[in-house]
């Protein structure tokens, strides 16, 4: 028998929603066939079994939350033994994942680019691994737990989340003195403890809103929870400012337009303003690093990106998405419009690889098409600023001393104060404006 456990699914996630199973107790499966389709906080992935033989046994149905390092399914194999009795260095292969480290078949699933590679181990007081999940050493710097100290009850040694958070309970558990890895520390707390000292701070029970009238609920999950602790973090951590402005992009739209027409079937042909208004970001970001860069407020310093990654918020039916469009100095307008279409049409069909979402040093936001003046954004947090796109209106304005009907496009960035005074988001923002009212000035420019 052959115990699986769900390995590693890459930084910072300790658990999954089941989303589906591709086979049945009973059923027969053959190495890395599809066995079953975990969703996590930051993409949907199919994992394949390690094992051919039978399916014994599935743990969890769909909708059910399970955790890394739990088994989740058992398979006969045909090897000797008891359930259970699989051998340590079996176990231990399958708890880092060394099976599962390299690329999937692509048939399996398209987001599914790669699974983790191995836990990492320290070595112990008693000079034998530690063997645990990044998340479940984070959760015991978090508790202040020398995870050293902590009795493993995992597969081969493994110190799970239960582990830790049942030593964390117990009478007499030991701080942590030294971290594995570096992290916040009893001398630097993480930051989620700061929401116990936050002056007024106290969130009440809901009451009981069936007292009043007919509800549904459903359990806040996977992509809808991470983009909800996100913005949470976000909003109470960043000071935010709003700078607003109109871009007269008549002329541009004109120009969007004729070749839309001229480029039609060919990759990037779909052209619509955002990917003009990524050019003219990533000429602004140049100019003004305070708002492409990231502020670490454990340690006081201010790291300035000198790469241009956009980040495009995408609304997937699910959740909020942010595909990530690298480099978009070295890229011409077409292709950052072809990159945009393939990211925005995988993110709503669930294929968008996790590493596409990941590097972002700027995001844009664009609620133009479903209608709306303007917006604030909230920032993608750790970057330090998002800017967000209105729809674009045909408005009365003056242009040289007479009203004329222009197409006129909100702008919105919200920025940290932290990082960045009003004086230089109105100078960035001028300077968007200004490439997105004259065509030949975006295009010298670029």
């Amino acid at each position: 028998m052959y115990e699986f456990i769900l390995p590693d699914l890459g930084e910072g996630v300790h658990e999954g929603e089941i989303l589906r199973w591709h086979v049945e107790a009973g059923a027969t499966i053959n190495e890395d066939d599809p066995l079953v389709d975990i969703e996590t906080d930051k993409a949907a992935i199919t994992i394949p079994s390690p094992r051919a033989g039978t399916v014994v046994s599935r743990t969890g149905e769909v909708g059910d939350i399970v955790l890394v390092g739990n088994v989740i399914a058992v398979i006969d194999d045909g090897s000797c033994g008891e359930l259970g009795a699989t051998s340590g260095a079996e176990q231990k292969e399958a708890s880092l994942v060394g099976t599962l480290a390299a690329e999937v078949p692509a048939h399996f699933s398209s987001t599914t680019t790669q699974i983790a590679a191995a836990a990492s181990s320290v070595p112990t007081s008693n000079g034998g691994p530690v063997i645990a999940a990044p998340a479940t050493r984070r959760m015991a710097r978090e508790l202040q737990i020398d995870i050293k100290q902590v009795p493993p009850t995992g597969p081969a040694g493994r110190v799970t989340p239960e582990d830790v958070q049942q030593f964390a309970a117990a009478p007499g558990s030991v701080p942590a003195v030294e971290t594995d890895e570096p992290g916040p520390t009893a001398a630097s707390p993480a930051l989620g403890s700061a929401a116990g000292v936050i002056p007024f701070l106290d969130i009440e029970k809901l009451p009981d809103f069936s007292k009043f009238g007919p509800v549904e609920t459903e359990p806040l999950r996977s992509i809808r929870r991470k983009v909800a602790r996100k913005m949470v973090t976000s909003m109470v951590l960043v000071p935010h400012v709003a700078h607003m402005d109109e871009a007269d992009v008549t002329l541009l739209d004109d120009l969007r337009r004729r070749q839309k027409e001229r480029l039609a079937g060919q990759p990037g042909g779909k052209l619509t303003l955002l990917p003009f208004v990524i050019r003219a970001v990533t000429e602004g970001l140049k100019a003004f690093g305070m708002f492409n860069a990231s502020l670490d407020p454990l340690n006081e310093l201010i790291t300035y990106k000198k790469y241009y990654n956009i980040g495009v918020a995408v609304d997937s039916g699910r959740g909020l998405i942010v595909p990530v469009i690298r480099d978009t100095d070295r890229k011409s307008v077409l292709q950052v419009s072809a990159e945009i279409e393939s990211a925005a049409a995988r993110a709503r069909t669930n294929e968008l690889a996790v590493d596409e979402m990941r590097g972002g040093s700027f995001t844009i936001t664009n609620i133009g098409a479903l209608g709306g003046t303007g917006m604030i954004p909230t920032i993608n947090y750790p970057e330090v600023a998002i800017l967000g796109m209105g729809r674009v209106q045909e408005k009365p304005v003056v242009v040289d001393g007479k009203i004329a009907v222009r197409k006129m496009l909100p702008l919105t960035l919200a920025f940290d104060h932290r990082i960045a005074d009003g004086a230089d988001a109105a100078r960035f923002v001028t300077g968007i404006v200004r490439r997105m009212s004259n065509p030949d000035t975006l295009l010298i420019e670029s």
